[in-house]
């Protein structure tokens, strides 16, 4: 039955044409400005490549109808996020994202198969509570959100979210509490495209174009990347008490910094080409 409703789904979406580069920034253009009906052919487009992704995590325990479902889940959300400044092919950008979120899914699958039923219901609960939360906030809670929202103390749901683990593998900063950055395995809720992105260019060479930034962004990223090689990573909480503002504020001076400094490096990089 299932490889019947997948054959069915394969020839479907070879029903879409890939799109060239130059279209994918057409329509991260129209995105921006509102425009649903690209974002949903830029989602279309790119289908194959979360049956490509899902494929990688096929396993005994879930349905791969079921990683492909998740896997679009993930795909929608990078196409909203998605910038055409990045100046780099959005199955690139969106891998990530798609990979993260059947992971997420293959994880909350088989991480509670062995747990007690009071620790099931209790994960079960926050986590459910948590994903309500980032309908609501379009982006992970905290922890304390989650907390206040389910009556907990922060401590208790830190403990039953350590139930499980993640399998989510980034070279990304961590923002855990103890703010170190890890090579291959980071914290799947402190994930974000845009570090993976910042750490794909070369430091050395972009060194000159962080100290040109904004002050407060420069010394966003200084603290976020260990620019200096001296200090342990800053978490957004822990820099965000530094300078007075939020955590979300802290991550949106992030995000734009690594938008100026990619449009930089691929300008400079371009004349050195030309």
């Amino acid at each position: 039955m299932e490889k019947s409703i997948y054959s069915s789904y394969i020839k479907q979406i070879l029903k879409y044409p890939l799109m060239t580069f130059e279209e994918e920034v057409e329509h991260s253009k129209l995105i921006q400005q509102g425009d649903q009906k690209a974002k949903m052919r830029l989602v279309q487009a790119n289908l194959r490549l979360v049956v490509n992704i899902a494929k990688k995590y096929e396993n005994p325990y879930v349905s791969i109808m079921d990683l492909i479902q998740e896997g679009n889940i993930g795909l929608m959300a990078a196409a909203g996020k998605y910038h055409y400044s990045y100046n780099t092919r959005f199955s690139t950008y969106a891998y990530a994202w798609i990979a993260q979120s059947i992971t997420r899914y293959i994880q909350t699958k088989t991480s509670i198969i062995m747990l007690p039923n009071r620790k099931e219901e209790a994960l079960r609960k926050v986590r459910s509570e948590k994903s309500k939360l980032y309908q609501i906030l379009g982006r992970d809670p905290s922890y304390e959100e989650v907390a206040e929202s389910v009556n907990m103390s922060v401590k208790k749901v830190k403990a039953i979210l350590s139930y499980s683990y993640s399998i989510v593998s980034m070279n990304a900063p961590s923002d855990e509490e103890n703010g170190i950055e890890l090579c291959d395995m980071i914290p799947d809720s402190h994930f974000t495209p845009e570090g993976k992105m910042m750490n794909d260019m070369d430091k050395q060479e972009i060194k000159s174009m962080v100290d040109e930034l904004p002050t407060l962004e420069k010394n966003v990223i200084y603290s976020r990347f260990n620019f200096n090689c001296d200090s342990k990573v800053k978490t957004l909480r822990q820099l965000g008490d530094q300078l007075g503002v939020s955590a979300e504020t802290v991550r949106q001076m992030e995000i734009r910094a690594i938008r100026r400094l990619r449009t930089n490096y691929n300008n400079s990089k371009a004349c050195r080409e030309a």
